[in-house]
């Protein structure tokens, strides 16, 4: 089973591309879900970020709010943070993996914001990166309900710049072009991945030689 990495900056348009990816039958397996989940009353997150974090669970559930602000600005407390959580969702797309290849996928996708920043992409067979340019960027983000432009600067020191994700990238899927546009574009990393002849060489496969 091929595992093809998705990931991609704040309001560069991953979710609406992840969905053209469900849209053709393959698995996709939503990091931001996944966390929604686990911070979620019974939640795997919330009794290690309760005791990590006083003041972060209300109602048996992480308050996403309240863990922001603890959280904020503050680098330790950023990687504290990531040290309990990571491990658990990677735990969780573990059981997404299991269960695609028990029912016989030859090619899944994992949506992953932080895919590079956790290092998740030795993991994969290969990457594609969402991307627009800044100004669309900026756009998007700044119209989602709450957001400020020191927010938004808070959350992008937290990524990888997207210049150096499309560096690293083996596709590149720009989103500025229009929904049909991307959705070619995904139908040909779809096609190129299931080609022998096209698809690259497996990044889990060069992180190991």
């Amino acid at each position: 089973m091929l595992i093809l990495g998705l990931t991609g900056s704040i309001g560069m348009g991953k979710s609406t591309t992840a969905a053209m990816f469900r849209d053709l039958g393959l698995p996709v397996y939503d990091a931001d879900a996944a966390v929604h989940a686990a911070y979620a009353k019974g939640g795997a997150c919330v009794e290690p970020l309760r005791a990590a974090f006083p003041g972060v669970v209300k109602d048996d559930a992480v308050d996403r709010e309240a863990l922001r602000r603890a959280v904020l600005g503050r680098p330790d407390e950023i990687e504290r943070l990531n040290s309990i959580v990571h491990p658990i969702v990677r735990g969780l797309q573990k059981a997404f993996r299991d269960a695609a290849r028990t029912a016989g996928a030859d090619l899944i996708v994992l949506d992953v914001p932080l895919l590079f920043e956790t290092r998740g992409d030795t993991l994969v067979d290969a990457v594609a990166v969402v991307t627009a340019p800044p100004e669309i960027q900026r756009e998007r983000v700044l119209a989602r309900e709450g957001m400020s432009v020191e927010r938004m600067a808070a959350l992008l020191a937290q990524q990888t710049p997207d210049a150096e994700k499309r560096a690293q990238a083996d596709f590149v899927i720009d989103t500025s072009l229009g929904l049909e546009p991307a959705r070619r574009q995904v139908a040909e990393i779809v096609a190129v991945m299931r080609d022998p002849a096209r698809r690259p060489p497996s990044r889990r496969d060069r992180t190991s030689a």
